[in-house]
């Protein structure tokens, strides 16, 4: 390069573009320099918050739920500690040798782990919930960024099916999806807490910082429960479902005194601690959810009502032919009695016998007994989805249809509410509410449905339906006096009374002359050649009272003879002659 190209390469400038230039460059330099000593030295805050926002982590502590026990502090749902594996997407770093390994160590198929793994979603996600100690410790050792264990509660039931439908069941959540988890959700859960903890960019915790919020146990709680009556009364209905080849059945025992439920049990069962072949029809709490036309376990209502005004007394005779025209509706008897009384109405359950006495009632004084008693409303157990049945206003009733409801049809009842209104019999014309959790009995405030002379009238009637000539003698229990009343009904199938298909029930209480304990049976379509609610729910209903006596210690109120107990055996008795709506 010769000095005439040097000279054209010379930059000429004048000195006070330079002094801007140099002025401008120098003014940034304080400006920085001002700003990070602003920053580092005077409000450090900011920088530090920035920091905090990428390595700290609020912690969920997850709360410890409460325990459920039977009233005698039998356990029936408690929560134990368990690891489940949670990612992060944006820290997730796995290579396809690590992909299979997991796949491995979770035994899951490689497809379904990777949809879990590759989905676009923001902040963390789970993988498995929840994960075996040697499934933790194998993912631990792996060390995969991305990929952490926390610490959760899994509810475990060490009763399994025998009290599923009571208790009920938690989701992977640990909320309350179905029974007593769901209704006393908030009681049960507790409240969580949150702690504060410095991650790595591993996702790895390096430093555990302050407690934000202590996490709050939930409260116990104490049911009503028997765990040695519902035991017994899951057993006897499931051997009755098997020996009559029933579609399904239920078993409700209350206290008399409190309105304590001590049993509750129902036909399918499913087991909580595995719900992997999910099925809703095993899951639903028939006994309380379920309605059913209640046949002829309403007569005694009936009686009831014609007594309380006097229109009738337990010793009056009614003509009762086999059968009786009401409008177009031929009402029949299974049996040939021309006149009983009105106790031999209710023993041998006669429907002839039932619908004269129904008529003989306005419309009006017909549905306030049996409002009064509870139906056509909610039973306030409190239980979650519990029916109110169904009873229409009286205004809309016509003449046949009064006389079909004297019977158990045209009306519908869940079994928790039939044997509920059984209480007004056993508690001298009281009610008491009902309950699933153990209380108090000086906590109870009855109604009052019937006279105590009225209510004594009916049982003493019922107590004849288990003697000889009833049709209940096959729910005696050796050594006490036992009232109740059968029914059989017909269900409804497509708008029409299928003429093959029955609903079996016994509603019944001990010790007659003084109860205790009421005990409702219901059998859904048995099928073995027998259908009559005496011998097919009545067996149950004996084998269980007389289980639940003896559990409690209750004294004898009548003479112990060598008559044995019928148990539920294919050597049942079969039918004899046809069926008529409500027999029995």
């Amino acid at each position: 390069m010769n000095f005439h190209t040097r000279k054209l390469l010379k930059l000429n400038l004048a000195p006070w573009r330079m002094a801007t230039v140099g002025g401008l460059l120098l003014s940034g330099l304080l400006v920085v320099a001002g700003r990070a000593f602003y920053l580092q030295g005077l409000n450090t805050d900011y920088l530090q918050g920035k920091g905090d926002a990428v390595a700290n982590r609020n912690l969920t502590l997850p709360a410890h739920r409460g325990q459920v026990a039977d009233r005698n502090g039998q356990l029936l749902a408690i929560s134990t500690p368990v690891e489940s594996l949670w990612a992060r997407s944006a820290e997730l770093e796995l290579t396809g040798e690590q992909r299979a390994h997991l796949a491995k160590v979770l035994d899951m198929p490689a497809r379904a782990l990777a949809s879990k793994l590759d989905r676009k979603t923001r902040g963390e996600f789970s993988v498995r919930r929840p994960v075996t100690p040697e499934q933790a410790a194998r993912i631990t050792a792996m060390g995969v960024p991305g990929l952490h264990l926390r610490r959760e509660f899994r509810r475990y039931y060490p009763a399994a099916e025998v009290a599923a439908h009571v208790v009920g069941f938690t989701n992977v959540d640990d909320l309350g999806q179905e029974g007593v988890e769901r209704a006393y959700q908030e009681w049960l859960a507790g409240r969580e807490g949150e702690r504060q903890i410095m991650r790595d960019r591993r996702g790895n915790t390096i430093r555990d910082l302050a407690p934000i919020k202590t996490a709050q146990m939930g409260g116990n709680l104490a049911l009503a429960l028997d765990l040695k009556i519902q035991y017994l009364a899951h057993r006897e209905l499931a051997a009755a479902i098997v020996t009559h080849k029933a579609k399904g059945g239920s078993v409700v025992v209350l206290d008399a005194k409190t309105g304590e439920i001590l049993a509750l049990a129902n036909q399918p069962v499913f087991n909580p601690n595995n719900r992997r072949d999910y099925d809703p029809n095993s899951m639903r709490n028939r006994a309380v959810i379920d309605t059913f036309e209640p046949g002829s376990t309403i007569k005694p209502f009936v009686a009831a009502a014609v007594l309380e005004r006097g229109l009738f007394h337990p010793d009056s005779v009614i003509d009762t032919p086999q059968t009786w025209l009401v409008g177009k509706k031929l009402v029949r008897d299974e049996h040939t009695h021309p006149q009983m009384t009105v106790s031999e109405i209710i023993q041998k359950s006669s429907n002839v016998g039932a619908v004269k006495m129904a008529m003989s009632l306005t419309p009006q004084q017909h549905w306030e007994v049996l409002h009064r008693a509870g139906f056509g409303q909610m039973p306030g157990s409190g239980f979650p989805g519990e029916s109110a049945g169904r009873l229409r206003d009286a205004n809309t009733w016509k003449p046949v249809e009064q006389a079909t409801m004297a019977y158990g049809y045209g009306l519908s009842v869940s079994l928790l509410q039939l044997t509920r209104a059984y209480m007004a019999f056993a508690n001298d014309g009281e009610v008491m509410p009902l309950s699933f959790l153990k209380r108090e009995p000086q906590e109870i405030v009855g109604e009052r449905v019937f006279s105590p002379a009225v209510a004594r009238e009916v049982r003493a009637m019922m107590e004849l339906v288990t003697q000889e000539g009833g049709t209940g003698t096959r729910t005696r229990v050796p050594g006490y006096r036992v009232a109740g009343k059968t029914g059989t009904a017909h269900k409804l199938v497509n708008g029409r009374y299928a003429s093959d298909r029955y609903l079996s029930s016994f509603v019944g209480m001990a010790p007659a002359s003084n109860p205790r304990l009421i005990i409702g049976v219901v059998i859904d379509e048995p099928s073995g050649g027998v259908y009559y609610g005496g011998s097919v729910a009545g067996p149950v209903f004996a084998q269980v009272m007389a289980g639940s006596l003896r559990q409690l210690g209750l004294p004898l109120d009548a003479p112990e003879t060598s008559t044995k107990l019928t148990r539920n055996a294919s050597s049942l008795v079969a039918r004899a002659g046809g069926g008529t709506y409500g027999a029995n």
